[in-house]
């Protein structure tokens, strides 16, 4: 129990005790009467019994009634008593002034003890708070994170190895007149090594390494967070050349509010406000780096982002198809793998994977293959760890219909027909029908190659692909389910962004009705105020570039309806099909129709004979 929290029960004790005792002597303490009334009773006889004790007088009536009164000389009314022949009863008395001054002694001093121990309790408190004001990082030295250690991010790397030669020859570069940079801003989606790129920095320049994250600025005492970084920065210059990392720094480097706006970021504009003064406060023989991280470049104060401050504005993206290789060799020399894996094939299947995801994804992958007690990790173990990251845990024990089962086989073989027969789209990596997440089916394509800008007709061909399999649905069971939700969804959004932000509609024109203003933590988009014509133009737009899309997709599952038939069964039967199994099944299918074909002629032959 907390010092305050017995302050507290001691002051509540206290308080129930002056209650009782005050609730006892109420009930313990008899009606009082005047003197003169008690003198008139006794000369009346009316008096049965006495009790003297000092000067108080308690009496009891004829009626056995109980009264009290107060005597100023005891020894003139006792011949009376005696004369009367009344019972007396005599205690010795007390020092009056003594005992009422103990009485109410004690609860002051209850009362003081409790209110001692509730300051005692504040004094640690406060003692505690200035701990925590004072506390700082212990800075690290000789990390073992090198720059070997970070992969498929060589663009980035290669700038910030300047960085290092900053930290190791200061004068190199300042002998010119020079100013070394003051910080530099690592920004990227979350996963892609920011917090890693700077311990590869400390640990390649071999200089104190100061890490905080922006959250540890920030208490509910108001200026701890701008004390803190006052204190950080007289540690780091101290301990010169070194390197201050602040992880997340978009907590205290928002955007401050303008006006007289008030309220709870007034601690948080404060800890800025520090921040910016400590920054353009290094002098040139001040070797000390601030190296700052964020996923929301675009909330922070602009003031932060000036030169002076973080000169230097390093963009880590997604890693392309050789960094992913790279960064799944780094992460494979922690696991055995077998000798016959393809990094290659694995790197290809994970398009759009961070560096953090894959690190997960080796992880599963070993994890899946000592379950299963192999003593090497294989293609199967990784082809089974990417399953489960990108389209979740698969649901072995649920209950699905026949009817249900086949709707889904049909479905999905809707979606990789249309996939494998049209054009500028990406290849079938997987077809299956075995429920995982929320999911009853799912076909992953697999791009060749990274892809970073889109033709009009590889958008148009997704979203044919996207609806061939509520069509397929609608040919086969001439029925429609909620199976293509998604669908449909990814299928709206595609026409959308295609008439309204890139331009490719004939109707409405090369004009952007959408701006993108997208950030690291996901894609938010505002739109250009317009007309009510133009808006209706877009929907028009939209619903028909959908329209004939699905026209042109239909006709294409007509024309390719034994194939459908086939694909759907084989899904049936072995409820997942890779791309190489649906190539076997197309060939048969060409097979089959070429043989239809050379029937028909000889068949038309014969008859013209």
């Amino acid at each position: 129990m907390s010092n305050i929290q017995k302050g507290l029960l001691l002051l509540l004790l206290t308080g129930i005790a002056v209650i009782g005792y005050n609730i006892y002597l109420k009930e313990t303490t008899p009606p009082p009467k005047t003197y003169s009334e008690f003198l008139t009773s006794l000369y009346d006889d009316q008096i049965k019994s006495v009790q003297l004790k000092g000067g108080h007088i308690r009496y009891t009536d004829t009626n056995d009634k109980e009264f009290g009164t107060y005597s100023p000389d005891i020894s003139s009314i006792v011949e009376l008593l005696i004369a009367k022949g009344i019972e007396i009863k005599a205690e010795p008395g007390t020092d009056n002034n003594f005992f009422g001054f103990f009485k109410a002694l004690i609860p002051v001093v209850l009362i003081l003890g409790g209110w001692f121990l509730f300051t005692r309790s504040q004094t640690e408190k406060s003692s505690s708070f200035s701990d925590k004001k004072s506390s700082l990082p212990i800075p690290e030295t000789g990390s073992q994170v090198t720059f070997e250690d970070v992969a498929g991010i060589s663009e980035a790397r290669e700038e910030l190895k300047e960085v290092v030669l900053f930290l190791k020859e200061p004068t190199k570069f300042s002998r010119l007149g020079g100013q070394l940079p003051k910080g530099v801003l690592l920004q990227g989606p979350p996963g892609t090594g920011k917090t890693l790129l700077a311990k590869a920095i400390a640990g390649e320049a071999s200089v104190p390494f100061y890490s905080m994250g922006g959250s540890d600025f920030v208490e509910m005492f108001v200026g701890v967070g701008a004390s803190r970084v006052r204190e950080l920065f007289a540690e780091a210059k101290k301990n010169a050349p070194c390197m201050v990392f602040i992880d997340e720094i978009d907590a205290i480097g928002g955007k401050r509010s303008g006006g007289n706006a008030t309220g709870s970021n007034d601690e948080r504009e404060q800890t800025l406000n520090a921040l910016l003064v400590e920054m353009d406060g290094f002098s040139s023989e001040e070797t000390v780096i601030v190296i700052g991280a964020t996923n929301r470049p675009d909330i922070l104060d602009p003031a932060l982002l000036r030169p002076g401050r973080f000169d230097r504005q390093v963009t880590i993206s997604l890693p392309d198809f050789r960094g992913r290789t790279k960064i799944l060799a780094v992460h494979a020399k922690k696991i055995t793998i077998s000798p016959h894996l393809d990094m290659a094939a694995i790197s290809r299947s994970i398009p759009g994977f961070s560096g953090a995801e894959i690190a997960n994804l080796v992880n599963e992958a070993a994890l899946l293959a000592a379950r299963k007690g192999k003593q090497q990790v294989d293609m199967d173990d990784f082809d089974d760890a990417k399953d489960k990251l990108i389209m979740g845990l698969a649901r072995k024990n649920v209950v699905i219909t026949e009817q249900e089962r086949r709707v889904t086989a049909y479905h999905e073989a809707g979606h990789a027909i249309v996939a494998k027969l049209l054009p500028e789209t990406d290849p079938v990596h997987k077809i299956t029908i075995m429920p995982r997440g929320r999911a009853l089916g799912l076909t992953q394509q697999m791009p060749v190659d990274d892809r970073h800008t889109y033709s009009r007709e590889y958008l148009l061909n997704r979203i044919k692909t996207l609806l061939g399999g509520r069509i397929a649905e609608e040919l086969i069971f001439d029925q429609l389910t909620t199976g293509a939700s998604n669908d449909l969804a990814g299928a709206t959004e595609i026409a959308t962004r295609l008439v309204c932000e890139w331009g490719m509609s004939d109707v409405v024109g090369p004009i952007a009705h959408i701006q993108d203003q997208s950030d690291f933590l996901g894609a938010s988009s505002s739109t250009r105020p317009h007309s009510e014509q133009t808006a209706i133009s877009i929907d028009g737009e939209i619903k028909r570039i959908i329209d004939d899309c699905y026209e042109e997709t239909t006709g294409l599952l007509k024309r390719s309806n034994k194939f459908l038939h086939k694909l759907a069964e084989v899904l049936l039967i072995n409820e997942t099909v890779d791309g190489e199994e649906m190539d076997i099944v197309f060939h048969c299918y060409l097979n089959e129709k070429e043989m239809e074909r050379k029937f028909k002629e000889e068949k038309r032959a014969d008859n013209n004979m």
